[in-house]
C-alpha cells in the first residue's frame, strides 16, 4: 500500500511573522494578508483536484490546535466550498516550542543571550531553547504522526513541524531541514521522500 499523500500548508501570516518574533506555542491570529494566504491555498488545492479528478471530500482535513493554523484550515476549507469546520485537530501538529524565547526576536536574543544563540547556530537539530524543544524532538514526534496517517490528508500547520516532518521522511538530511524556508501561501505535496510545490 502506498503511503498517505500530504498536502501541507503553513499557516498565512501573522503580524508576529512580519515582526520576526518567534511565535512557537502562543496563540496569534492571521493578519490580513495571512488570511488571503489562506484563501489562495484553498484556490491551489482545488485547482489540483479538479485537474486531477480527486474528490475534494475524500480527504482527512487536519490542523495544529493553535488559532493560526485552525484559520487557515477553516478559510482553505471555506475556499473548497466544504464546511469550515469540519476538520480534525491533532496536538502533535503544534509548532516547535522555543520556551522562554517565544515572543522574541532573534535580534533580541543576540544582545540578551548571545551564548545560547551561538550554540543554536552552531547545531540548530540539536539545540534545545530554554525551556523549549529541538528540531530533533520534533522531526520524532512528526514520524510518529505521518505513522498513524491512514488515508491521504489536508494539513494545516507549521514552518518547525514541516521541517521536523521532511528529516523523518528523507526529505531533507537533519543538519539542513531547519534552515529550510517554509513559505505562506504555497501547498506542499507529500508523497512518501518526494516533495512538489505548488504556487
Amino acid at each position: 500500500m502506498a503511503p498517505p499523500v500530504i498536502y501541507y500548508i503553513r499557516h498565512g501570516e501573522t503580524d508576529w511573522n512580519v515582526q520576526g518574533r518567534l511565535q512557537g506555542g502562543r496563540d496569534i491570529e492571521l493578519n490580513a494578508r495571512g488570511r488571503a494566504q489562506a484563501a489562495h491555498c484553498g484556490e491551489i488545492l482545488r485547482d489540483l483536484f479538479a485537474r486531477d479528478g480527486h474528490d475534494v471530500s475524500s480527504y482527512d482535513y487536519v490542523s495544529s490546535p493553535l488559532l493560526r493554523a485552525t484559520e487557515t484550515m477553516e478559510i482553505a476549507r471555506s475556499a473548497l466550498a466544504l464546511n469550515p469546520y469540519r476538520y480534525r485537530i491533532d496536538p502533535a501538529l503544534t509548532e516547535i516550542s522555543f520556551g522562554d524565547w517565544e515572543g522574541s526576536t532573534i535580534r533580541e536574543l543576540r544582545e540578551r543571550d548571545p551564548k545560547r544563540i551561538a550554540q543554536r547556530e552552531h547545531d540548530k537539530w540539536c539545540f534545545l531553547p530554554p525551556g523549549g524543544e529541538s528540531y530533533e524532538a520534533v522531526s520524532k514526534r512528526m514520524q510518529a504522526w505521518y505513522g498513524a496517517l491512514t488515508r491521504d490528508a489536508i494539513v494545516t500547520a507549521h514552518g518547525g513541524t514541516a521541517r521536523g516532518l521532511f528529516a523523518a521522511l528523507g526529505i531533507a538530511k537533519p543538519a539542513a531541514a531547519p534552515l529550510i524556508d517554509i513559505t505562506q501561501g504555497m501547498v506542499y505535496m507529500i508523497e512518501g521522500d518526494k516533495l512538489t510545490r505548488y504556487t
